[in-house]
């Protein structure tokens, strides 16, 4: 049986203000979607100056979220980085709850997560035209109402978390294996929480 691979739970405050940085949650996106980047190459796409990301990248490391890239940069002049570990990272907002900065470092966080996910969506349906037929066929966007115990929700997100490691590792098996014909980066985006009407 393959060991189960579980993202890594953030328990310490400091760590988590240290991503509450609007650009440092762009520069970790970008990064683990590159797999390895120089400061250079992601200031390109975030239209700022290397040294800013350098900055930032660096504090990112001091954190644990990123480290530098193994084997790459031969020449010194260039670090190369990449994200700490493929299985990402999370955080439990009740692990923070009792004071009242760690409610508001956890809510930033979310809020921040959230309106990057929003805006990569809002970019994909302004851009979606140009995506063609075949992906635009194949994107989805659902919504289920559904009457769950807070158990019940734990599971299905362990449910949907093995499925979604599934597909990542099917893709990376099949880039490993040199099938990159229109293989493209996929977000999928998940929120499940309780309402009342």
């Amino acid at each position: 049986m393959p060991e189960k691979r579980e993202p890594e739970q953030i328990t310490d405050l400091s760590r988590l203000k240290a991503f509450t940085n609007p650009l440092r949650m762009q520069l970790y996106r970008l990064l683990y979607a590159a797999g390895t980047a120089t400061a250079s190459q992601l200031a390109e796409q975030v239209d700022q100056a290397p040294s800013l990301v350098s900055y930032h990248l660096r504090k990112l490391a001091e954190h644990g979220f990123v480290h530098e890239a193994s084997g790459r940069g031969t020449d010194g002049r260039e670090r190369w980085w990449q994200v700490a570990t493929e299985e990402g990272w999370g955080f439990r907002s009740s692990d923070f709850a009792d004071t009242p900065e760690g409610a508001a470092v956890t809510g930033a966080l979310a809020r921040g997560i959230f309106e990057t996910r929003v805006s990569h969506y809002r970019t994909y349906l302004d851009q979606s035209a140009a995506w063609g037929k075949a992906w635009t066929d194949a994107a989805f966007s659902s919504e289920w109402l559904l009457d769950l115990t807070p158990a019940e929700l734990a599971e299905m997100s362990e449910e949907f978390t093995a499925v979604a490691r599934r597909w990542r590792d099917r893709g990376e098996e099949a880039k490993k294996a040199g099938a990159t014909e229109d293989r493209e980066h996929v977000s999928v985006h998940l929120h499940s929480f309780p309402f009342r009407p």
